[in-house]
């Protein structure tokens, strides 16, 4: 009786190992998809322009000409003139804004074809296409605010930190 418990002693053992051995094992599954970095869209902007760099892409942004170097002289003196920069540039994007000489679209262009008014305001200030996420997003909050107006982008988008790079 020894032997027979010993044998079916024996059976089970070798029934439970074997159960381990072979079941349950887990599949290692590889993809082959190389590592990417993925980076903010501006994260290549890391260079601050200097003054003179942000006044005369600023003002050709704005008016969709050359400066002149006389009102560059006079832009560069207001910039340094105040002790905070940002404000500095606040008051000079307000300042071409309000001289109503400033090319703009219409609200009505805005409005007709906001997609394309996104594109434009991202090529001219940031010179690159906004990620699907972004147009979407600007899309949206055009639709949804009827008081909007392309001057509020243009002053938003002239004054961002990403414009202030390159």
């Amino acid at each position: 009786m020894n032997t027979l418990i010993s044998d079916n002693f024996k059976m089970a053992l070798l029934l439970v190992v074997s159960l381990f051995l072979f079941s349950c094992t887990e599949k290692e599954y590889v993809y082959e998809i190389a590592p990417q970095d993925i980076l903010p869209v501006n994260s290549e902007k890391d260079k601050d322009k200097t003054k003179i760099q942000y006044i005369s892409i600023l003002y050709t942004n704005l008016f969709r000409q050359a400066m002149s170097p006389n009102d560059m002289l006079d832009a560069l003196k207001a910039i340094e003139s105040v002790g905070d920069k940002q404000i500095a540039f606040d008051i000079l994007v307000s300042k071409y804004m309000n001289t109503g000489e400033v090319v703009l679209p219409s609200n009505e262009e805005m409005r007709t074809n906001p997609e394309k008014f996104v594109r434009d305001l991202y090529k001219r200030f940031f010179v690159r296409q906004p990620t699907e996420a972004e147009l979407t997003w600007m899309k949206n909050y055009i639709q949804s605010r009827p008081d909007a107006l392309p001057e509020h982008f243009y002053f938003a988008f002239a004054t961002s930190n990403e414009h202030f790079h390159y």
